[in-house]
């Protein structure tokens, strides 16, 4: 249902793929950025972006369980991380990888941003995933 595409003649990237393409007639779910905030709306992780991006996972889960889909069946994310430094960059992205959620591996984007929108957010991350099985009736 997805092939994921590393491109030999491109440098090979570490734990993602170039690209993923998936049949037409595929559902996909197309989910809004997953931030570091509690079921209360309390921010996990004040100034720890590895703590923030672990909360960003268990929502993004919650939010594929929720149309019916799973970190496995994730296609692209775009991984916002408030920093100017690698290393921070990195660091969120080990926890991404832990996860799971590169397993596939998906296509991805790490980017560094001046700020996001909830005050002290220091991760979100945005994703495109299939929806397998048939559709409700």
């Amino acid at each position: 249902m997805i092939q994921r595409v590393t491109v030999p003649s491109l440098f090979p990237p570490p734990v993602y793929s170039h690209a993923s393409v998936v049949e037409a007639g595929t559902r996909l779910a197309f989910l809004a950025g997953s931030v570091p905030l509690d079921a209360d709306g309390k921010l996990v992780g004040p100034g720890d972006p590895v703590r923030q991006a672990e909360q960003v996972i268990d929502n993004l889960r919650e939010q594929l369980r929720a149309v019916g889909s799973d970190l496995a069946h994730v296609v692209v994310t775009e991984v916002y991380v408030v920093s100017s430094e690698p290393a921070t960059l990195s660091a969120v992205w080990d926890v991404i990888e832990a996860s799971g959620l590169s397993a596939g591996p998906h296509s991805s984007t790490l980017i560094g941003v001046a700020c996001l929108g909830y005050t002290g957010q220091l991760v979100e991350i945005t994703a495109t995933a299939v929806v397998p099985g048939e559709p409700p009736a």
